[in-house]
């Protein structure tokens, strides 16, 4: 598994390929953490990127690491990335909705957890697509 360190190496390489048009406003960047996050809404559930989007510390995106390692155990390292790359531009998608006034992958976020919840089966965030707030 990726170290720390080697995790954090590849989150800057990916963000410096991105086109800059997608980072704007992102303030306060991409930050990788080594904590643990579990779900507000099941600790069953690992969080493992988080975008803020304004306070006093502005607009970034976390990464928690600690959340990669318990969700990934024994993970190659191209696995991890992958998964990496796959949270970041979740989050992204998340900042530039934002930008736009638009909730639609927030909505679908909360339609999986909640799915999760009353049934025990993780679905893809794809099978959300097109639900509004409070539908599963």
């Amino acid at each position: 598994m990726l170290s720390f360190e080697e995790a954090a190496e590849y989150l800057d390489t990916v963000v410096d390929e991105l086109p800059e048009v997608l980072l704007r406003e992102l303030n306060g960047g991409v930050n990788i953490v080594p904590q643990v996050m579990r779900s507000n809404k099941n600790s069953a559930l690992y969080t493992l990127g988080q975008y803020n989007k304004g306070g006093k510390l502005g607009r970034y995106i976390i990464i928690y690491y600690g959340s990669f390692k318990a969700s990934f155990p024994g993970a190659s390292d191209e696995m991890l990335k992958n998964k990496l790359r796959e949270v970041l531009l979740h989050e992204l998608t998340h900042h530039n909705e934002s930008l736009a006034g638009i909730k639609d992958l927030e909505y679908m976020d909360e339609a999986q957890v909640a799915h999760y919840e009353s049934t025990g089966e993780f679905l893809p965030i794809s099978n959300f697509a097109g639900k509004e707030k409070g539908e599963q």
